[in-house]
């Protein structure tokens, strides 16, 4: 069996494919040929955002891939600086306008903080909490299917937790080789929450190191290939971005195992600092 055909199940009891492809830096013009592309080769999990400005793209690509609406799970992300009830229920229907696909299969805040302030000491629960209520008002209306959250560390996790009505399905963190939130990813697997690991070849930074380089010759893959594996044997979801359908097709060849002390040594990996070009992060969007 494909990694491509294999599911997790959620705690709402959706399943959700365990490969997706990730649409960030995927222009709007050209994603919908991309998620086209990664149709015809059998992925069926596709992740945008309203802060990638590409759901429409997304979602015509959804819609003129050939496949049934009901055989594919789509993910967007709730704009992280909404951080009131009515910011964010405009939000909701501005990304279901946008996307036209019926219904979202997954919704999640972008970030606890507004972008210019992630990593700040304010954790903003309040603002989460009336974000999270606008999500379950939309996940009871059916428009959305499962409703869960990213880059939230177990504090904002626990918020939600004893606050909110649903349970938090996901939490999408930043996991790759050299940067891996363990003490989150022990907290997920406590609270029955499923992680999914977005840039799992952080940002293209570990694709350079000499130890991940000479592991991946071990293995006889790509240092992609081991990458993605390494985040599925944590457990996660993977999000691998591209538009090329070839590193599409080589991201899902993933069907070997790294042993339990090849995982040790990536787990101990010198940690990630510098992100070079991507360090930016110019989907950290503000409203001004």
């Amino acid at each position: 069996m494909s990694i491509l055909d294999e599911t997790m199940v959620m705690n709402d009891g959706y399943e959700i494919p365990k490969l997706g492809l990730g649409t960030w830096m995927i222009d709007d013009e050209v994603v919908a040929q991309a998620v086209r592309d990664a149709v015809s080769i059998g992925y069926r999990h596709i992740d945008t955002a309203e802060g990638y400005g590409n759901e429409r793209g997304v979602g015509e690509g959804v819609r003129t891939c050939g496949v049934p609406r009901e055989e594919l799970f789509v993910t967007t992300k709730l704009q992280a600086d909404f951080k009131t009830y009515d910011e964010a229920k405009a939000a909701i229907g501005e990304s279901l306008d946008l996307l036209d696909i019926g219904w979202i299969d997954l919704m999640i805040i972008h970030s606890p903080q507004p972008w210019a302030h992630f990593h700040d000491e304010d954790r903003y629960f309040a603002g989460n909490l009336e974000a999270w209520r606008a999500l379950e008002e939309a996940h009871e209306a059916g428009l959305i299917r499962s409703i869960g959250v990213s880059n939230f560390e177990p504090a904002d996790l626990r918020n939600i937790l004893d606050h909110g009505t649903v349970r938090p399905v996901v939490d999408q963190v930043l996991a790759h080789v050299g940067n891996t939130p363990f003490e989150t990813i022990d907290f997920c697997r406590e609270h029955g929450i499923l992680v999914e690991a977005y840039s799992p070849m952080g940002h293209g930074e570990i694709l350079r190191n000499p130890a991940v380089i000479a592991m991946a010759e071990k293995y006889g893959v790509t240092v992609p290939q081991l990458c993605i594996r390494y985040t599925l044997q944590l457990g996660a979801v993977s999000l691998p971005k591209t538009a090329n359908p070839d590193h599409m097709r080589s991201n899902a060849e993933v069907d070997f195992v790294i042993s339990d002390a090849d995982m040790d040594a990536l787990k101990n990996v010198e940690r990630v600092t510098d992100y070079g070009d991507s360090s930016a992060f110019p989907v950290y969007w503000s409203k001004e």
